[in-house]
């Protein structure tokens, strides 16, 4: 289909790019670079999650837990509102202390501990023995090696008996099944876990190479058992949704991170976004705080996107900036935006 310059709409609307009016044009070629933290166009770790690392800015309070956590070898439970970085701190410290790609367990109602340690694909081994038996059926059975079927979860990997700790991000622990908590417990207690379908394996066969989360590459599990020789960094998050039994915390390292203040908000923008928008950005910051505190939870992300819309070169008109304002920075525990 043939396509056209984008129609003039006037002075106000030269910051469209998509237009509504149906008719075909080239307008996304004048779309601006994407945020630091939205961009998807790097090789290795997502640009995002290294900007993320790079540009957060953590609370005195803050730098002192984790090291408590690190010198104490217990995971650290980080609650705090959405937007506050507690997911975030997990990529800083690993980036900080060069201790590699971090290790990320999203937990859903469904999460099992089994699916963090590992998983075996009896199934697919099956299958391709059946194959191999069609192939050749007069030769002597041959089983595949099981290492290739059996694959270590994120928390399964970060309990390998790694030189220097590993970090391990067990995001929102509060929307687990009431047993997961509990589940943990040995585990961490332990540094190690068991893997029966390789315990049972014959003595010729006491060690076997595995995958891992990390997908690169496989390492040896010697009769079974994954035992750590440094306790990874383990950062659990929650956003309170409920609470942990009494063992749990008893084991853990408990932070509480709260909403930055004016001054670690200054930061944290010009860490993200540098000198773009400097004559701008501090009335929307004045107007983020005022809205967080007269109307209710906001999330330094919705400062981030507001500050870049209106100054990574787009330049909405007043009257449309003020609607995306309203918009974006619009409370989390409200119904509709705006």
């Amino acid at each position: 289909m043939a396509t056209t310059r984008p129609p003039s709409g006037g002075p106000h609307d030269d910051w469209l790019i998509y237009r509504g009016n149906g008719e075909p044009h080239d307008g996304i070629s004048r779309l601006p670079d994407p945020p630091p933290w939205r961009r998807f166009d790097q090789e290795g770790p997502r640009m995002g999650a290294v900007e993320r690392a790079v540009s957060y800015r953590p609370a005195p309070n803050v730098v002192e837990m984790v090291n408590a956590a690190i010198y104490l070898r217990r995971p650290l439970l980080v609650t705090g509102k959405p937007g506050t970085g507690k997911s975030t701190l997990a990529y800083n410290v690993a980036y900080e202390l060069r201790l590699g790609r971090v290790l990320e367990w999203p937990i859903t109602s469904r999460a099992t501990l089994e699916e963090g340690l590992y998983k075996y694909d009896a199934i697919g081994r099956l299958h391709e023995t059946s194959l191999r038996q069609a192939g050749a059926p007069e030769a002597p059975a041959q089983i595949p090696d099981i290492g290739r079927y059996i694959r270590l979860g994120p928390l399964g990997t970060a309990l390998l008996p790694w030189e220097r700790p590993r970090v391990l991000l067990i995001d929102e622990l509060d929307k687990s099944d009431i047993d997961l908590p509990n589940d943990l417990l040995n585990v961490f207690e332990e540094g190690g876990f068991g893997i029966p379908e390789l315990e049972r394996l014959p003595e010729d066969q006491a060690t076997v190479e595995v995958m891992t989360a990390d997908g690169d590459g496989r390492v040896p599990v010697t009769r079974g058992q994954v035992r750590c020789t440094a306790f990874p960094i383990v950062i659990i998050t929650s956003n309170g949704e409920r609470e942990f039994p009494p063992a749990f915390l008893r084991r853990c390292i408990r932070l509480a991170i709260e909403a930055p203040d004016p001054e670690l908000l200054a930061e944290i923008v010009e860490a993200h976004l540098g000198d773009q928008g400097r004559e701008d950005r501090d009335e929307i910051i004045r107007e983020f705080l005022d809205r967080r505190r007269r109307r209710g939870d906001l999330a330094t992300d919705q400062l981030l996107n507001a500050i870049y819309l209106t100054t990574s070169g787009a330049r909405p008109p007043s009257e449309a900036r003020r609607s995306l304002l309203e918009s974006i920075l619009a409370p989390l525990n409200a119904t509709e935006p705006g």
